[in-house]
């Protein structure tokens, strides 16, 4: 199971995913989100993340473009764009300046929910609120469930995330709310409770 803990602050944040056995970190920059860093603390974080676990640049209110540059220049190993702002020609745009897009987006947008159909080579559900922690039905995934590399995200948390695994059958999962004692702030106890519970969890075949 593959396992991205995103939103982090701090480089004791991404020290305590890495030991938890995180496969990849989300370092967000956006002007919205209480997780937001400015171009300086992101640098400093994406050059923090050792070899061998993913660097995510997270944004959402970035032009795509913009964005991509901004992941190409600080080193980041994948760039996600979160929401419906960003459809095909922003992905085509961005993908020729920085190829590695992830897609993010909720059911309740009604996304085209076959991987790589934007060009991303990850797809990310969340609920419709992102970041918000808010759980969503996840019966929606009987007639949607995507095929290939897909995380789910979306009020996910250390109690919650086998049975959600088991239900969903994703490839992997995200979280960043789930695993905070107060919004914008990581509590390290719980990232390692969460990542060891998804790491264990096999999930239930059709």
């Amino acid at each position: 199971m593959f396992v991205k803990v995103c939103g982090l602050g701090t480089t004791a944040d991404i020290d305590a995913a890495v030991a938890a056995g995180a496969d990849a970190v989300g370092l967000v920059i956006s002007g919205t989100s209480v997780r937001g860093l400015d171009r300086d603390k992101a640098a400093l974080l994406a050059a923090h993340v050792p070899a061998g676990v993913l660097s995510v640049l997270v944004v959402n209110d970035t032009p795509a473009v913009d964005a991509a540059r901004l992941a190409a220049g600080l080193g980041f190993g994948a760039l996600q764009l979160h929401g419906t702002a960003y459809g095909a020609p922003e992905f085509a745009a961005a993908a020729e300046v920085f190829p590695r897009l992830w897609r993010a987006t909720s059911l309740s947008d009604r996304p085209d929910t076959r991987v790589g159909a934007l060009g991303e080579e990850v797809l990310l559900l969340d609920s419709p609120r992102a970041g918000s922690g808010e759980p969503w039905d996840l019966s929606q995934l009987a007639s949607a469930r995507p095929e290939g590399p897909w995380l789910l995200a979306g009020g996910l948390a250390p109690h919650n995330v086998a049975e959600a695994i088991e239900q969903a059958r994703p490839w992997g999962v995200d979280v960043s709310s789930g695993v905070e004692s107060a919004p914008g702030v990581k509590d390290h106890a719980l990232i390692r409770t969460f990542v060891t519970a998804a790491k264990r969890t096999v999930p239930r075949t059709a």
